[in-house]
């Protein structure tokens, strides 16, 4: 089913400056963001859109947390916002499912939709909370020690705080009605997962600069949509 073509430009330009003017991304972000919006919205509706704003804010929440003990770190993100190759590492996963979805109507795929999303909150969520604490963290691989901010390295505060992300966005999708609360474990749990993968492709690839973080978001959200698919039933 596809949704108002004119609601959901509406509904995606709103969104897209309302993000530009709280900095949550650059301009290339809030164009780059505003396609996915689009996608979301249009293809698997309002109760998508509703998921990608909690997203949204709870990844602004995140990164704004402690931001002065992170610049201390050097792992501040950037004050000015994600890029669009960063905002489309993060979602292009969750549009993509979107429009798959309004192919064929599975409900695997809106499936798809929520563990992309949630991976991305929860993988954001936790390296943000991790390094806004400021300890030493365990690399995932081996779990020895590891300055706050290494690829690949997690922390429990860190890890626990993607996991309630994870779960904020499914019952997100819950409330709106758009997965019941069985499916909508399954893709927050899924996410979580998407979550691990990226620390374990962190740790193995982007530390020895062999992929960038960009395309370790992009896997780790393919791994959490594809595993949400596959479950689904």
């Amino acid at each position: 089913m596809a949704y108002p073509f004119w609601t959901a430009a509406a509904v995606t330009l709103a969104f897209a400056v309302l993000a530009r003017l709280l900095r949550g991304v650059t301009g290339s972000g809030a164009i780059a963001g505003g396609v996915v919006c689009f996608a979301l919205y249009a293809f698997a509706g309002p109760a998508a859109f509703a998921a990608l704003v909690s997203v949204f804010v709870l990844t602004w929440s995140a990164t704004r947390l402690g931001y002065s003990s992170k610049s201390r770190l050097g792992v501040a993100e950037r004050r000015e916002g994600r890029k669009a190759s960063q905002v489309l590492a993060n979602l292009a996963v969750a549009g993509l499912c979107a429009m798959v979805f309004a192919v064929n109507h599975r409900i695997a795929f809106l499936m798809g939709v929520v563990a992309a999303l949630s991976e991305a909150a929860a993988d954001t969520v936790s390296s943000e909370i991790g390094q806004a604490r400021g300890h030493a963290a365990h690399l995932i691989t081996n779990w020895q020690h590891v300055p706050a901010g290494t690829d690949g390295g997690i922390s429990l505060a860190g890890t626990a705080a993607g996991v309630v992300a994870a779960l904020v966005v499914g019952s997100v999708c819950v409330a709106t009605h758009m997965l019941p609360w069985g499916k909508s474990l399954i893709a927050a749990a899924a996410g979580v997962i998407g979550m691990l993968a990226d620390s374990y492709l962190g740790a193995l690839f982007e530390r020895r600069q062999k992929l960038s973080n960009d395309i370790v978001n992009l896997l780790s959200t393919g791994v959490a949509a594809g595993l949400a698919i596959l479950l689904a039933g």
